[in-house]
């Protein structure tokens, strides 16, 4: 028996063996155990600062591909998540449900720029129409060498298709220049105008009207200025993990033809 503990009272009986307290076993009862929980409480006493109140909660911080999620991310949902689960691994992994669009020649980057013209075209009389944007190049350019030219532009307008065009290997047509240049669709992206400078600098299209969701997070979200990725800000807008696959990320986006995963 532990220490401390109350020794348990003798209980009387009947000649029925019906159970009964008397009104002194009672109270003597419950003197003990008041006596008792006056101790066990003393013994755990808690230290002060456990009587602070709690501070308020702090919501977690916050692409198929990139484009993708750019393209579902404009300023008007980029609210403060419901979930409040802050463990990366408990986070179900966000999946393109849509159709990928492979383009590798200069043809089918035409067929498919004059796609996207055709559904930019029918939802413009309903307001302003978010087209992602993202880029992709070799990251590591040989010893003395420039840095490379962008070898892959994603684009992508809602959940049901994704353009993804192997321009390293196309080239840019005049059709997908005018696209690009065209105010008629606002190019969505985290951290847009580094890309939009690399498209300048690479093939000498001016990627125009742009919008960093990065900017506009900082604008709408409480807390701190930060530089955000567009990994953490899926994660903060909707409690999902953006995967980024470092052999994908760092792979070589100039080859002939892209593997499914790169895709």
């Amino acid at each position: 028996m532990e220490s401390g503990a109350p020794h348990a009272l003798p209980c009387p009986v009947d000649d029925d063996d019906d159970f009964y307290w008397d009104a002194e076993a009672e109270a003597e009862l419950q003197a003990i155990e008041a006596a008792h929980a006056a101790e066990s409480a003393k013994r755990r006493r808690l230290p002060d600062w456990s009587n602070t109140p709690a501070p308020a909660p702090v919501r977690p911080r916050p692409n198929p591909v990139r484009a993708a999620a750019s393209a579902s991310s404009p300023s008007s949902v980029l609210s403060p998540p419901t979930c409040q689960g802050s463990v990366k691994a408990r986070y179900q992994q966000v999946a393109f449900r849509g159709k990928i669009v492979y383009c590798r020649t200069a043809t089918e980057v035409d067929k498919a720029t004059r796609e996207i013209m055709r559904k930019i075209e029918s939802m413009k009389a309903s307001g302003p129409v978010s087209l992602g944007f993202d880029l992709e190049w070799k990251p590591f350019p040989r010893r003395g060498e420039p840095p490379c030219k962008v070898a892959l532009m994603q684009l992508c307008m809602d959940k049901t298709h994704c353009y993804v065009m192997h321009i390293i290997h196309s080239g840019v047509p005049p059709i997908l220049k005018s696209l690009l240049e065209d105010s008629s669709s606002v190019k969505v992206g985290v951290c847009i105008d580094n890309d939009a400078r690399k498209m300048f600098n690479d093939y000498d299209v001016r990627v125009q009207p742009l919008m960093d969701l990065s900017t506009v997070a900082n604008l709408k979200l409480a807390g701190p200025y930060k530089r955000w990725s567009l990994a953490a800000l899926t994660e903060m807008i909707t409690c999902k993990e953006l995967p980024k696959p470092g052999n994908i990320r760092m792979g070589n986006w100039e080859a002939f033809v892209l593997s499914k995963k790169a895709t």
